[in-house]
């Protein structure tokens, strides 16, 4: 399964729903999606920044992916952003791909 990282921003009612539910019970309503998804939340994050909550999660694949993002930017509570990400050896398995490359003008 694929890494992404799901970062989101509370619209004002979102916000509203937040106060009202509580951090733990948001955690485990985005585990359960997540899950019934075929993935799996490796964490949870609140910080009240530029954006509200990180997620990290593992999802089978991109189509999947967006059709959570879809499903959640529709409820209107909050807009959220999808990032594949990759671990260290995921990394290190790429950078060992050999490929031909010219950079345009060349």
């Amino acid at each position: 399964m694929a890494k992404f990282l799901l970062k989101s921003t509370y619209s004002a009612a979102g916000l509203k729903g937040l106060v009202d539910d509580g951090g733990t019970k948001r955690a485990e309503v985005v585990q359960k999606m997540i899950e019934e998804a075929g993935g799996r939340m490796e964490s949870m994050h609140f910080a009240f920044a530029e954006d509200d909550t990180y997620v990290l999660c593992e999802l089978p694949d991109h189509k999947t992916v967006a059709g959570l993002a879809i499903a959640i930017g529709a409820t209107g509570g909050l807009s959220v952003q999808i990032t594949p990400v990759l671990t260290p050896a995921e990394v290190d398995e790429v950078t060992r791909m050999k490929t031909t490359y010219t950079p345009p003008g060349q």
